[in-house]
């Protein structure tokens, strides 16, 4: 199933166009990283994807079990999660300001 999802990744459009990264650049080899247990090299391609599978649990749970409070929780998980990605999305184009710009 690994080799089949590395040999099946889907195009990012908006790098083809635009030639930079778009903000959910790398989760796919990010999941691939931890679906064989390197949790290392998984945050280093994508750090959100842990937050955002986590997310997705509890999505997942609190439809199914219609939990007390969800509506708050899924509140400030999106917040969070939004705020990961942005900070995960500005330090990537930092680094690759500062090493366009040294080479």
């Amino acid at each position: 199933m690994i080799r089949w999802l590395e040999t099946h990744m889907l195009p990012c459009t908006y790098k083809q166009l635009f030639g930079i990264d778009c903000p959910a650049c790398g989760f796919q080899r990010s999941f691939i990283a931890l679906l064989k247990g390197d949790w290392k090299e998984s945050f280093f391609l994508y750090p959100p994807t842990v937050p955002i599978l986590l997310t997705a649990a509890f999505l997942l749970s609190d439809l199914l079990l219609r939990l007390n409070n969800g509506k708050v929780i899924r509140k400030y998980l999106f917040i969070s999660l939004g705020i990961i990605v942005f900070v995960s999305y500005g330090v990537k184009m930092f680094r690759v300001i500062v090493f366009h710009s040294v080479s």
